[in-house]
């Protein structure tokens, strides 16, 4: 797949699906300050499926790999609603304790994205740490750094792309 081919399919078919992403998970997940980034760990996986083959059509397949970061979410934190075990039973899934082969594998992930981290700029990796980490909004990211919101949005995005291209190779073919 061509970065070009793949930068004009999700900007054609992915980008104006966003206000129906978003209402969908601001209804689906309760940690509404969560959303943004939701959102775009929903776009980087879709486009690391797409560089293997573009899915068609695109809808379905946005809302289905969102449906599936929400159960992921889930699994991870242990923290869960009673309407999200609801959603969870008529999916079918089932929420268990890992093993120690998934305890491995997550002390392995966690140190590839501590390596990871520690590749980015200072104050990139600071807004990633503020904004993932101590949970604050990007207002208060902006307060805290001295910088402005917009400049807090560039240095998350920046981040999270250099972040995406160090742990499963460039989303988007290079550009930041």
């Amino acid at each position: 797949m061509t970065t070009p081919q793949l930068e004009g399919w999700f900007v054609r078919e992915v980008l104006p699906l966003e206000a129906a992403l978003m209402q969908f998970l601001r209804q689906s997940w309760p940690n509404k300050s969560e959303l943004d980034d939701l959102r775009q760990e929903v776009y980087v996986r879709v486009c690391e499926a797409a560089r293997k083959e573009i899915p068609y059509p695109a809808k379905p397949f946005v809302f289905a790999v969102a449906r599936n970061l929400l159960v992921d979410r889930v699994r991870r934190e242990h923290v869960v609603s009673i309407e999200t075990v609801s959603d969870l039973d008529a999916l079918g899934v089932a929420v268990e304790e890992p093993g120690p082969d998934r305890n491995a594998m997550a002390r392995q992930e966690l140190r590839r994205l501590q390596a990871a981290l520690d590749q980015l700029p200072p104050r990139a990796r600071q807004a990633v740490l503020l904004r993932k980490i101590e949970g604050l909004s990007y207002r208060e990211i902006a307060v805290r750094m001295g910088i402005g919101e917009d400049t807090v949005s560039e240095h998350l995005s920046k981040a999270m792309y250099a972040l995406a291209d160090t742990l499963y190779g460039d989303p988007l073919g290079g550009k930041s």
